[in-house]
C-alpha cells in the first residue's frame, strides 16, 4: 500500500513528513504503508521511513469529544513506561498539538514484533494446549509488572485524579450511559440487572486501597505475543490508561477471560482453549504483588459493569452512522453477557 491509499482526512503523509523532519526522525519516501486492524477505535497506521519501521495511532474516524485528551495521555504514560520493564511499544515521538494535522492528535511509536492471539495462532500455538496455558498465565505476569509501578516515581503522579477513584465509578458510567441517548437515533439502553449490577457495587465496595497505572482495557485481544515464545511481547491500546486502581485491571482480565459458551468471543485462542482456569492468573498476580486480593470479586463486577457501558457506546453510536451496525450489534450482545457474567459473579 502507498501513502496515497490511505485516506488524507485520516493521515496526511505531507503533514507528518515535514512534523517528522522537524522532530529530527530519519526521513525519505513512506514505504509499507498499511492501514493496522483490530479494535473499533482509533486508527493505526504502519509504515517505515529513512528504513525505520512505525506505527502511527490517532483518534477514531469520528473522534469523540475527549478524544484528543485521551491521546495525550497514553503518549504520556507510554513515555513514562519506557524503562521499567512493563511490556508496553516504547514511544518515539508525539504531536499533541490538533492544529498540526486535520485536529487531532498522533504519536508514534515502535512496531513491535507479534501476533494477537485472538486473531490468529500460528504453531505451535495453535497445536499445543500447554503452550496456550503459559501464554494465559503469562498475562496475568506482564499485568503485576504494570501493577507494580511507582506512577509518581516515574513522573505520573499529577495524571488522573486517583482521590476517590473508586467512589465515583458507578455514578461516572451511569452518567456516561445516559449520555448516549443523545445520539439521533439511539433508543436507550436495554441492559437487563443494569440497576441490580449498580447497586451491588455500591453497597460492596472496597475501603481501603492503593492508586497505581493502569491500562484500563486489559484483555487477550490488547495483549501481543512473542512468535517464538508463549510471552507477552507487547501490552497494546492504552486509550484507557489513567492512575486508578490497578486491581481493576486484574477484575477486567477475568471479567473477560474466554471460558464457557463466551470463549469464541476471544476468536482464535478462545476457540483452541487450553487457557488456565482464573484462579490460575490470580495466583500468578498474587505472587507477585503486595495488593490485598480479597475483594477481587467487586473488581470482576465493576470490570463487567463499565466495559459493558463502553461497548454499548458503539452500539448507541451505530444508530447514528457513526460506527458500522454489525459492530454495533455484536458489541450490544457482548454488554449483554457481560452483564449476565456479573450477576453470576455476584452470585458466587
Amino acid at each position: 500500500m502507498q501513502p496515497d491509499d490511505i485516506d488524507p482526512s485520516l493521515v496526511d503523509f505531507g503533514v507528518l513528513a515535514r512534523w517528522m523532519d522537524g522532530e529530527g526522525l530519519p526521513g525519505g519516501a513512506f514505504e509499507r504503508v498499511e492501514r493496522l486492524g483490530g479494535g473499533t477505535q482509533n486508527v493505526l497506521v504502519r509504515f517505515c521511513r529513512g528504513d525505520r519501521p512505525y506505527v502511527l495511532r490517532r483518534p477514531p474516524v469520528h473522534p469523540r469529544p475527549r478524544s484528543n485528551d485521551a491521546l495525550r495521555r497514553e503518549a504520556r504514560v507510554l513515555a513514562a513506561l519506557d524503562g521499567t520493564g512493563v511490556r508496553a511499544p516504547r514511544l518515539i515521538a508525539a504531536c499533541t498539538d490538533e492544529t498540526v494535522m486535520n485536529g487531532v492528535v498522533f504519536y508514534l511509536m515502535e512496531s513491535v514484533r507479534g501476533f494477537n492471539p485472538t486473531t490468529t495462532l500460528p504453531r505451535p500455538y495453535a497445536e499445543d494446549p500447554a503452550v496456550r496455558h503459559r501464554m494465559g498465565l503469562d498475562a496475568a505476569a506482564a499485568l503485576a509488572e504494570l501493577g507494580a509501578v511507582d506512577h509518581v516515581a516515574v513522573g505520573l503522579g499529577d495524571v488522573g485524579h486517583p482521590e476517590g477513584f473508586l467512589e465515583r465509578q458507578v455514578g461516572r458510567w451511569l452518567s456516561e450511559l445516559e449520555s448516549y441517548n443523545a445520539l439521533d437515533g439511539y433508543p436507550g439502553a436495554d441492559i437487563p440487572g443494569l440497576t441490580e449490577v449498580a447497586a451491588w457495587l455500591e453497597e460492596r465496595r472496597p475501603r481501603a486501597w492503593r492508586p497505581g497505572i493502569m491500562h484500563g482495557d486489559y484483555h487477550l485481544a490488547n495483549l501481543l505475543y512473542d512468535p517464538d515464545h508463549p510471552r507477552v511481547a507487547a501490552i497494546v491500546d492504552w486509550e484507557m490508561c489513567t492512575i486508578g486502581d490497578p486491581l481493576l485491571d486484574l477484575g477486567w482480565l477475568i471479567a473477560t477471560w474466554p471460558a464457557g459458551e463466551a470463549a469464541p468471543l476471544a476468536g482464535a485462542i478462545g476457540t483452541a482453549g487450553g487457557l488456565p482456569a482464573t484462579d490460575e492468573l490470580v495466583d500468578v498476580y498474587a505472587a507477585r504483588t503486595d495488593r490485598d486480593l480479597s475483594a477481587l470479586t467487586w473488581y470482576a463486577v465493576l470490570a463487567c459493569f463499565k466495559l459493558g457501558i463502553v461497548l454499548e457506546g458503539t452500539h448507541a453510536r451505530a444508530f447514528a452512522g457513526k460506527a458500522s451496525k454489525d459492530v454495533g450489534d455484536l458489541l450490544h450482545a457482548t454488554t449483554l453477557g457481560l452483564f449476565a457474567r456479573a450477576r453470576t459473579f455476584m452470585e458466587t
